[in-house]
C-alpha cells in the first residue's frame, strides 16, 4: 500500500509512522510544512515532502498514486478537509482517514463530561466543520474522533456515530493502531465516524 500522511510531524502523526513501518509493508509519503524536521528510519519505504494543504499543486505533488490518505492537522480543519477531498478527487484517490475531535456531535454524556460538547465548547466548530465537509464527499472517508490523548499502551474501544462517547481519555498509541488497521482496510468503518477512547473499568 501507498500511504499519504498528512501533518507528518505531529504527535499522531509520528505515531501512525512508526506503527505502520513496525506492523505493515507499506510505503509511506510524508508530507508536512516542515518535512527537514521528520526523521526517515527506513528511506526504501518513507518519503518526505514538504508542502502546504491549502496549496493545490503541493497536494496534487503527494496525491498521486496513493491507495490511501491520513491526515492529522491542527488549525482550520474545516478548510483544510475541503482542500484534501478536492484534491483526492482530483487524483482518484479514495480512501481517507482523518482526525477530528469527540464532541463534534454533542455525543459526550454528562458522566464522561458534557462540557467539552460543540454546544459548550465553540472551538470544536472547525472539527465539525471538517467532519461535514469529509461526509457529504463520495471519497470511503472514515472520520475519527478521539478522546484526550495520553501515553499507556494499545486499550481502546470504538463507539459509532449516533452512539455515546465512551469514555475522556485515550492513548496515542491506541489512535495509531486505530489508523493503521483503516488505512490498510478500506471496509473498515467504510463512510463511518468513529469515537475512540480508553474503556472506563467497572
Amino acid at each position: 500500500m501507498n500511504i499519504l500522511i498528512i501533518g507528518a510531524t505531529g504527535t499522531l502523526g509520528k505515531a501512525v509512522t512508526e506503527t505502520v513501518l513496525n506492523e505493515t509493508n507499506d510505503h509511506l509519503t510524508l508530507f508536512a510544512r516542515s518535512a527537514g524536521r521528520i526523521n526517515v528510519v527506513d528511506s526504501s519505504r518513507e518519503t518526505v515532502v514538504s508542502g502546504n494543504v491549502m496549496n493545490d499543486s503541493d497536494l496534487d505533488k503527494v496525491m498521486a498514486g496513493q491507495d490511501a490518505v491520513f491526515a492529522a492537522l491542527s488549525g482550520n480543519l474545516g478548510a483544510y478537509a475541503k482542500k484534501i477531498v478536492a484534491a483526492m478527487d482530483r487524483n482518484n484517490v479514495s480512501r481517507l482517514v482523518f482526525i477530528t475531535s469527540m464532541g463534534i456531535y454533542n455525543e459526550i454524556p454528562v458522566s464522561v463530561g458534557a462540557g467539552g460538547n460543540l454546544e459548550s465548547n465553540p472551538v470544536l466548530q472547525t472539527y465539525r466543520d471538517a467532519a461535514d465537509a469529509i461526509e457529504s464527499s463520495d471519497l470511503n472517508y472514515t472520520v475519527v474522533r478521539p478522546g484526550w490523548f495520553t501515553g499507556g499502551p494499545v486499550n481502546y474501544e470504538v463507539t459509532r456515530k449516533g452512539e455515546p462517547f465512551g469514555g475522556h481519555d485515550v492513548s496515542i498509541s491506541s489512535i495509531a493502531d486505530l489508523v493503521t488497521k483503516l488505512v490498510n482496510d478500506d471496509t473498515l468503518y467504510s463512510r463511518d465516524s468513529v469515537g475512540i477512547n480508553t474503556p472506563r473499568s467497572l
